[in-house]
């Protein structure tokens, strides 16, 4: 066989006038595809009626450098703030914030003749699982029927009953925690990452039958760092998958630097839970957590799940009913104490209707309206989720919001942007929790344009026992503290990134007994 130097010309120079003529034609012919591509972009793709900017209408690449730099939330509410309800983000991809119609329209049940077939997840943003599984998240329509049917037992209203035990024990411990900071006169504590232990502790223990021991050991479990790791690294697969760009230029970058840390961990973080599973498998036992109620459904073929399933949903149950709940709870707690009078009306309600912690119950929090209504503004204003819930628009293309819209096109509704636009709400960037207890001067807040955990058929089967977990706790920390924001603090939302959830800094505050 000849060898690459026999097949060259004999005059073949490294710096010969043939390889810059190579080169140059190579370069030539890259910049013609991308121009080409771009004009067709422009003004040739089936979503060319659709507005906004330049660039993005005509590459993905800026949507796809703010989602690896973490600075898509200001991005999308900038576009939305200067082209209108409906934006073209990048060229396949559409954003909404009129969400009185959008929600229905993409994620909510497509029957009537009129209507076409489900708008199915777009998986180009979610990566394949470690073990090939789909978890509910990203499930075909029958399969997410399935896992729907099996998983809806484990979080059904007598589910959250005989869970509340377990729930109520752990927030107890948090505030037992709490008081152990102040009898050590610890300064000031972090109260997002005493959050984060006790959503991490409660999950946990509902998922396995045991908790990660966080609030005894007054850390976090190693599984904590891998848990945020594999959310971190969803999103960094997702712009490789979008802008392959990106992923040639890591590869090159990884030669010299290490650009797959948060891959490894996601990888590991996988390996730990499943793991998780099997243990949890091997006890037995009718004890009320998920995977119990998951067995429970084994022999039954329109609802029993595979171990694969069971593994990928575990891992979905770990973040979903984690790190939003505390982020959720962490935002509240600090634009309550950003804004003197709502904390205070709020402590009122709490300390007026409760006598002894003993009496702070899932029934009696879920009568509190102005808990509620803190809770629901700050699920406004700080969404858990800020960005959408990608869906891929099916076969015949569809209406939405009134925008005709060809299929195969990604759409979601934008979350944050939608919760942070005039359009939508009355003096959208100021905390008013009165604006869900009938305020008149909120009467024209489109409070339609909001669905916290999505909204149709795939909306989040969890949000009854993360409102039950985000009232409880807020009401027994708030029953037994005062809280002062510390000065390092004061600014806590200002500058965070977006990595699928948000980058959050530590939320500083003191505490002060309650006297009685």
């Amino acid at each position: 066989m000849a060898t690459p130097m026999e097949v060259l010309p004999a005059n073949f120079r490294v710096s010969s006038p043939t390889v810059a003529l190579f080169v140059g034609a190579l370069f030539a012919f890259a910049a013609i595809c991308t121009l080409g591509t771009a004009i067709y972009n422009l003004y040739f793709h089936p979503l060319a009626h659709i507005p906004g900017p330049i660039l993005s209408r005509a590459s993905r690449l800026p949507y796809t450098l703010c989602m690896r730099n973490g600075t898509i939330i200001p991005y999308v509410r900038k576009l939305h703030e200067q082209y209108g309800d409906v934006v073209r983000v990048a060229p396949g991809e559409v954003s909404f914030i009129s969400g009185e119609t959008a929600w229905q329209d993409i994620y909510g049940f497509r029957t009537g003749k009129n209507k076409t077939g489900a708008y199915l997840k777009d998986r180009t943003w979610f990566p394949l699982p470690v073990n090939g599984t789909y978890s509910i998240i990203a499930a075909d329509e029958a399969t997410h029927s399935r896992m729907r049917r099996n998983l809806s037992h484990a979080f059904s209203d007598k589910a959250l009953r005989d869970q509340e035990s377990l729930i109520q024990g752990l927030v107890d411990l948090l505030v037992h925690r709490l008081h152990e900071q102040v009898q050590e006169k610890v300064p000031a504590v972090d109260i997002m990452r005493w959050y984060n232990y006790t959503t991490f502790d409660v999950i946990t223990d509902l998922t396995f039958g045991e908790p990660l021991y966080c609030l005894r050991d007054k850390d976090y479990h190693p599984w904590v760092n891998a848990v945020f790791a594999s959310v971190k690294a969803v999103g960094l697969i997702a712009a490789r998958r979008k802008y392959p760009m990106f992923d040639y230029y890591d590869r090159v970058k990884g030669i010299f630097t290490d650009t797959s840390a948060a891959i490894r961990k996601r990888e590991e973080f996988f390996a730990l839970v499943s793991s998780k599973v099997g243990n949890r498998l091997e006890k037995g036992s009718d004890r009320p957590d998920f995977i119990s109620q998951i067995v429970k459904n084994d022999g039954i073929s329109e609802k029993a799940m595979s171990r694969d399933e069971m593994d990928s949903n575990s891992i979905i149950l770990m973040l979903a009913g984690s790190e939003t709940t505390a982020t959720l709870l962490s935002g509240t707690t600090y634009l309550l104490l950003a804004n003197p009078d709502k904390y205070k009306k709020l402590v009122a309600e709490i300390r007026g209707k409760f006598q002894k912690m003993a009496d702070i119950n899932v029934e009696e929090v879920n009568k509190m309206e102005y808990l509620i209504a803190c809770l629901q503004e700050g699920l406004r204003y700080y969404p858990p989720v800020p960005t959408g819930f990608p869906r891929v628009v099916p076969k015949g293309g569809d209406t939405i919001s009134g925008h005709y819209i060809p299929e195969g096109m990604a759409v979601y509704m934008s979350q944050h942007a939608a919760n942070h636009s005039t359009r939508n709400w009355t003096d959208p960037d100021a905390y008013v929790p009165e604006r869900w207890m009938g305020d008149e001067r909120y009467k024209n807040d489109n409070q339609a344009s909001m669905n916290a955990f999505s909204f149709g058929p795939r909306n989040c089967l969890g949000k009854n026992l993360a409102y039950a977990e985000m009232r409880l706790i807020l009401a027994k920390v708030l029953f037994n503290f005062d809280l002062e924001l510390t000065d390092v603090s004061k600014n806590w939302m200002e500058g965070q990134k977006v990595f699928t959830l948000w980058e959050k800094p530590s939320l500083m505050v003191k505490l002060h007994p309650v006297q009685r």
